[in-house]
C-alpha cells in the first residue's frame, strides 16, 4: 500500500465559556462572523465562520475562574477594513492597528469573555500606490548585465551569486526590464519575464534597489512589462508570479489577480 501523508485542512480553536448561545451573539455581532452552528438546546457547544476562519466554544462546568490569556490568531485580507468595521461597532479594540515588524498589520480585541483575538494581514501602502516615478530614472526593456543583477540581489538580501550563476539565471528570460538613473546610468532595478513565449510567462526576480525604493520604481517597471506583454506577448498566454501577502496591493495595481495555486518545496536538509 503506498504509504500517503496527511493533509490539513485547517485548525479550530475551542474556547471554555460560560455561555455559548451569548459568545456566538457576540462574535456575529459585534465581530462581524456570519455563520454559526450550535449543539444542544440551551448549547453547550457551537462555533462561528467567516470564510475560513473557524473558532468553536463548549459550556464550561468547572468552579474554578476561567482564565484570561487564551488567544487566537487570525489573518484575514483587507484588515484595515475589518478593523473599520470593528471601530464602526465598538468593539473592545486593546491593540490598534499597526505595522508589525514582521511585516504585517495587526491588531486585537478582547471578547466578552475577556479572551485576546488577534487580526492580521496585509495593508495596501498608499504611499506606493500613489508614487509617482522620479523623471531622473529611464526604464527600458532590457535584460540586466550579470553585475548589476549581482549588485542588486546582494542589495535587497538575497544570496550573493557569482558571475556565471547570474548568467545561467538571466539567460532563459524572454525578456527584462531594467530602470536606471538617468545621471549616473547605474541600474537601480530589474524584472526577468520567463517561459516559453508561446502559452505561459513567469515574472521573476522583481528588484529595486533600497535606496530607490517607495519612489515608483517598480510600478514603473511592472508598466513597462506588461505594456511589453500586451503588445508583443503570445495571445491568449497565462502569466503568472508568486509574492506573499504584503506585496498583493503592489501586484494587483499591475493588473494580477489571486488564483489557485499548488507549491512544493524541496528540502534535503
Amino acid at each position: 500500500m503506498e504509504h500517503q501523508e496527511p493533509v490539513f485542512s485547517h485548525a479550530e480553536p475551542c474556547f471554555p465559556v460560560k455561555d455559548v448561545a451569548e459568545t456566538i451573539r457576540y462574535w456575529q455581532e459585534v465581530l462581524g462572523f456570519p455563520n454559526k452552528w450550535t449543539w444542544d438546546d440551551p448549547p453547550t457547544l457551537g462555533a462561528v465562520s467567516w470564510h475560513g476562519a473557524h473558532v468553536q466554544f463548549f459550556q464550561y462546568t468547572g468552579t474554578t475562574p476561567l482564565p484570561k490569556e487564551y488567544s487566537v490568531w487570525i489573518r484575514v485580507r483587507h484588515v484595515d477594513a475589518l478593523y473599520a468595521l470593528h471601530q464602526q461597532r465598538n468593539a473592545n479594540i486593546v491593540s490598534r492597528l499597526e505595522q508589525q515588524p514582521w511585516g504585517m498589520h495587526q491588531y486585537a480585541v478582547r471578547d466578552n469573555n475577556g479572551y485576546y483575538v488577534c487580526f492580521a494581514g496585509p495593508v495596501e501602502d498608499k504611499r506606493a500606490t500613489d508614487a509617482v516615478r522620479p523623471p531622473a530614472v529611464k526604464v527600458h526593456m532590457q535584460l540586466p548585465a550579470a553585475e548589476d543583477y549581482i549588485r542588486l540581489s546582494v542589495a535587497v538580501g538575497w544570496s550573493a551569486l557569482t558571475h556565471e550563476a547570474a548568467r545561467a539565471r538571466i539567460a532563459p528570460a524572454v525578456t527584462g526590464v531594467i530602470a536606471a538613473d538617468a545621471e549616473s546610468g547605474m541600474v537601480i532595478g530589474c524584472v526577468l519575464l520567463m517561459g516559453d513565449d508561446l502559452s505561459y510567462y513567469y515574472v521573476k526576480d522583481v528588484m529595486v534597489h533600497p535606496d530607490w525604493q517607495r519612489k515608483g520604481i517598480g510600478t514603473a517597471m511592472m508598466k513597462a512589462l506588461t505594456g511589453w506583454l500586451d503588445t508583443h506577448g503570445a495571445d491568449k498566454a497565462l502569466v503568472s508570479l508568486i509574492t506573499g501577502e504584503t506585496l498583493e496591493p503592489f501586484y494587483r495595481q499591475a493588473g494580477f489577480t489571486e488564483a489557485f495555486g499548488m507549491i512544493r518545496y524541496v528540502n534535503k536538509g
